[in-house]
């Protein structure tokens, strides 16, 4: 910054002996310059000791939101079971034929301690149990799913095949799935294929329904270009319809498996042999309502999981983030 300075007489006399005293100053040089002062820079030391402090802070208060949301998510259902744990025991403290809960986990180590036990057909552990249980699930839902899927599309697809279909639907689905049970056994003339049976006709109305609902909410622009470029019935159903309809079509999947895992347990209890079903008739022949609350603990996490195996795999076609 060049700045003009205006002095007195007495300051402008000063300022010329000044000048003549110092070498190679005179009345032509060059006015005074004076420098403005200049803050160093940070050493790099220091920048990186602050951007380290800044990465730190940033970890902490990361480290913080990971904190409270594990927190936020363990801890309400801790405390939703430490009630039901909490009611149980207190409404089991005067004593009665009901168990308490640490009778009931003192049962539940002993009975999984050898899950997998076979004594005859009659006398197996309850792991031989579940696995029978989610076979029969598996068969009856997988012959659903067969003849529900396609019949879904063609159902959503064709408006001459959906009013034919619908009134039919609509009249058997309400129908209480063990009402079909009888017809199993009369059919079949044996318990086992009667439970599939009736797996089957339980499990085939979700998917028949939210497939055929996937396949009317297509844009029907994709149908039109479909149209315009000549593409055959299984390219359209291929390439435009299964990718819009693939997250409908899971949630079908989804309510299906709830539906049958439900039911198995009653048709079980009805047609008898080996499942968790019959497990727990079996138990309450003998009078063990210990086992009895071990399998609705059991036959609730197994449905448990499934749901949320179903859920995530739903989540992984789902389009809508």
């Amino acid at each position: 910054m060049v700045s003009a300075v205006f002095h007195s007489p007495l300051e402008a006399s000063r300022q010329s002996a000044l000048e003549k005293k110092a070498p190679g100053t005179g009345p032509s040089a060059p006015a005074t310059v004076r420098a403005e002062p200049v803050e160093a820079l940070p050493s790099t030391s220091s920048g990186r000791s602050e951007i380290q402090t800044q990465g730190e802070r940033e970890g902490t208060r990361r480290s913080r939101i990971d904190t409270r949301t594990f927190w936020l998510a363990v801890l309400p259902p801790v405390i939703g079971m430490g009630l039901l744990v909490g009611v149980w025991a207190l409404l089991t403290k005067s004593g009665g034929a009901f168990p308490t809960p640490a009778e009931t986990f003192a049962a539940a180590v002993k009975l999984f301690a050898n899950p997998f036990y076979s004594n005859g057909p009659n006398d197996q552990g309850i792991g031989w149990n579940i696995l029978f249980s989610l076979e029969r699930v598996a068969v009856g839902f997988g012959m659903a799913a067969l003849v529900g899927i396609p019949l879904g599309f063609l159902i959503g697809r064709f408006a001459f095949l959906n009013r034919m279909v619908n009134p039919l639907i609509s009249l058997l689905r309400p129908v209480s799935p063990l009402a079909w049970l009888p017809i199993g056994l009369l059919v079949f003339k044996a318990a086992n294929p009667a439970a599939i049976w009736t797996l089957f006709i339980c499990s085939i109305w979700p998917m028949v329904i939210n497939t055929a609902v996937g396949v009317q909410r297509v844009p029907q622009d994709y149908l039109n270009v479909a149209r315009v470029l000549n593409l055959s019935e299984w390219k359209v159903i291929t390439r435009i319809l299964l990718p819009s309809v693939l997250p409908y079509m899971l949630t079908g999947v989804r309510l299906s498996v709830g539906t049958a895992w439900l039911v198995i347990v009653a048709a079980e209890m009805l047609t008898g042999g080996v499942g968790i079903g019959f497990w727990v008739w079996d138990e309450w022949n003998n009078l063990n309502v210990k086992h009895i609350l071990i399998a609705i603990f059991v036959i609730g996490i197994v449905g448990l999981l499934l749901e949320q195996l179903l859920v995530g795999i739903a989540k992984r076609f789902s389009y809508d983030d």
